[in-house]
């Protein structure tokens, strides 16, 4: 790209420097779609996440693409729960449409590129909408017999207290399955209006909302959580198994080990058909879907 037309890409996209100058770009920008970047000059995946911002920006100019020192406006930054950097905001009639944390830049141009092309929405759509989106949330929340609503995911909790809810659903053996809140807006901020909670992690049983971490910790200290929540059944107690001592072996420890495309051990089989090692186990276990493969169900 030449000098010149960097410059002009760079020049697209706008800085704002105080809570105020935010407030009065969403009353500016209110007839179009306006892209927040909440950004720090220390971390150089935002640098990138700007780059890629200006080429959006050149290629869809009726869209407006704001940057914004994350700790430059803490107050601003706490108003929409921004935790960490690279965050993109999406709004729209001044109102945030969507969110998109982390640097993902082919899910920014997705998003960007879709929210573009859809135009405003009529009142009487929006209650179409919010219907649309209470089934959505009806459904999600009786997905499993125990839901964990959180930020992130269990193997990889995106802050202090989801990780301390699933800690507490391991130590009680608890089966769940969870949602990622950060991956959906829609669902992130209609849940907190569903449930009339607030704050996440969320857990739901059999589609009833139990709590946050707090209640969960009162009901594990009273010794009712283990009552309430599903238990995840013992493997040894479901599935009947054989062992095969690799040692014992040469050419099958050798041999095996390229008939599976595998090259350690331990290796688990189900009906002839290798599922993993052990950090594959693991992770099947803890997402819940190890049993049924186990069961030859999946």
């Amino acid at each position: 790209m030449a000098a010149g037309a960097a410059e002009a890409a760079v020049a697209a996209v706008e800085e704002v420097g105080s809570a105020g100058q935010f407030e009065e770009l969403l009353r500016l920008k209110a007839k179009s779609l306006l892209v927040v970047h909440f950004w720090a000059p220390w971390a150089p995946q935002c640098a990138q996440m700007n780059e890629v911002m200006a080429e959006l920006a050149k290629e869809l100019p009726q869209v407006s693409f704001v940057k914004l020192e994350a700790e430059g406006v803490p107050e601003v930054s706490e108003k929409y729960e921004i935790s960490s950097v690279p965050t993109f905001l999406f709004f729209k009639n001044s109102q945030k449409i969507d969110r998109l944390d982390g640097a993902h830049a082919p899910e920014l141009t997705k998003k960007v590129q879709r929210h573009a092309s859809s135009g405003s929405f009529l009142p009487s759509a929006n209650e179409h909408l919010k219907e649309d989106l209470n089934l959505r949330l009806k459904k999600l929340t009786h997905a499993a017999p125990c839901m964990l609503f959180m930020k992130g995911t269990p193997q990889e909790p995106r802050c202090g207290f989801s990780k301390q809810m699933v800690e507490i659903l391991h130590k009680h053996n608890i089966q769940f399955s969870s949602f990622d809140i950060f991956s959906d807006e829609e669902v992130r901020q209609g849940l907190k209006a569903y449930s009339s909670w607030p704050t996440y992690p969320q857990l739901y049983v059999s589609g009833e909302l139990i709590g946050g971490l707090d209640i969960i910790k009162e009901l594990e200290a009273s010794e009712e959580l283990d009552t309430i929540c599903p238990k995840a059944p013992k493997l040894e107690e479901s599935v009947e198994y054989e062992t095969f001592d690799i040692l014992e072996d040469e050419e099958v420890r050798q041999g095996l080990k390229a008939y599976s495309n595998w090259p350690t051990y331990p290796q688990l089989y189900v009906k002839g058909e290798l599922v993993g090692g052990l950090d594959i186990v693991k992770e099947l276990k803890e997402n819940g879907e190890l049993l049924p493969i186990l069961r030859g169900e999946n």
